[in-house]
């Protein structure tokens, strides 16, 4: 699906997706929003945050928020949009982030959660000195994984497909 696709299924379930992307010294920050709309109020359901790599091969994925109560596909939609967007937009194949390692039971949720999205481990970010980097770009010690942008794109795309035949 490509983006254009995905907004005009969102607004079939009633929600609004919105891109805001700003370019800072040759990185490409990106915000997807996944919105819903009613009597001229705005109430945001899920957010994903992130920038492409400097060599535009693929996208860092930092940020990642759906509210508990968020309507169906709200998930589907940030993830579907996300990875189109990379792929037609930017040119990217690969994403890239750290199930940050807040409480042994929740990281391993996360992981889980990400490994069914279609990513995998790469390894672990701890404390040792080769892993300053990473933890300074995340802000804390967590699993690195890494996924393909269109095997993520057609894994979500089951899911949306659905919608469309209800």
């Amino acid at each position: 699906m490509k983006v254009e696709e995905l907004e005009k299924l969102a607004v079939s379930i009633g929600l609004l997706i919105k891109i805001q992307v700003r370019e800072t010294l040759g990185l490409c920050f990106f915000r997807i929003v996944i919105a819903e709309q009613k009597d001229n109020i705005i109430k945001i359901w899920g957010e994903m945050k992130g920038w492409t790599y400097l060599n535009k091969q693929g996208i860092q994925l930092d940020t990642l928020i759906v509210l508990s109560k968020a309507p169906s596909y709200v998930s589907e939609l940030i993830w579907a949009t996300t990875m189109a967007w990379a792929i037609e937009k930017k040119s990217s194949n690969k994403a890239r982030l750290l199930a940050i390692f807040d409480s042994e039971g929740y990281s391993k949720k996360l992981v889980r959660y990400f490994k069914l999205i279609g990513f995998k481990i790469v390894r672990e970010v701890g404390s040792s000195p080769v892993d300053l980097f990473l933890r300074l770009v995340w802000g804390g010690a967590g699993t690195l994984m890494t996924g393909e942008c269109i095997h993520i794109l057609r894994k979500i795309e089951k899911k949306l497909y659905l919608i469309e035949e209800i």
